[in-house]
């Protein structure tokens, strides 16, 4: 997928992400601060800006990807904004030069992305957080190799896996770490937003072959 493909891809997750304020917002809701929804519909609906903006022509996918990190930086505002800010640039750096996005660039993506979250946030996996879902990304993506459309099921089926694992954790940082074991049955909003990104990537990816 060159950078012209995977700018459209970002701008078809965008719409996603910021359609899927309401769901996200509701699990929030359960064990947050319940606001998560809006900031990762203002994040995004930035980043819709951005790609919608015929000026920005990016060099390459690591350009493109990093420009993206900075908007969701920069209009976030709170843990979500850093957390997925710094997950979108940590992962541009890794892949410097890439014009193309194929599958073992989006494993260095997400491999790199989850380190500079783990540098951010300090969260582990089982804490309950988008780490779990990132987590079980990178680990079905590392042996993986080719195009995107053949890979990317399994990559978005991985992550929703990690989502369900953490309705059997105890959260143990933010909001719903004072809920102790009344966070037990409800899914970790941020691993859902994780999923979700990964799930409108794949979306995109195999409609294009489709089409």
């Amino acid at each position: 997928m060159d950078v012209q493909n995977a700018k459209q891809m970002m701008a078809y997750v965008a719409d996603k992400m910021v359609a899927s304020e309401p769901v996200l917002t509701k699990f929030d809701q359960a064990i947050g601060d319940g606001d998560h929804g809006i900031g990762m519909e203002r994040g995004f609906k930035a980043v819709q800006e951005l790609l919608a903006d015929e000026s920005f022509a990016p060099a390459d996918v690591s350009k493109l990807l990093l420009k993206i990190g900075t908007t969701m930086m920069s209009t976030m505002g709170g843990a979500s904004g850093a957390i997925f800010g710094t997950l979108f640039r940590s992962g541009a750096k890794a892949i410097k030069g890439a014009n193309e996005l194929n599958t073992q660039v989006l494993s260095e993506f997400l491999a790199a992305g989850l380190q500079g979250v783990y540098e951010r946030g300090g969260a582990a996996p089982g804490d309950k957080t988008m780490i779990d879902a990132l987590v079980a990304a990178v680990k079905e993506s590392e042996s993986r190799q080719g195009e995107l459309s053949e890979h990317l099921p399994a990559i978005a089926a991985a992550a929703q896996a990690g989502v369900e694992a953490t309705k059997d954790m105890i959260a143990t940082t933010g909001k719903a770490k004072t809920l102790g074991e009344r966070s037990l049955g409800h899914p970790d909003p941020g691993a859902m937003s994780m999923a979700f990104i990964l799930q409108f990537m794949c979306e995109f990816a195999t409609e294009q072959v489709a089409a």
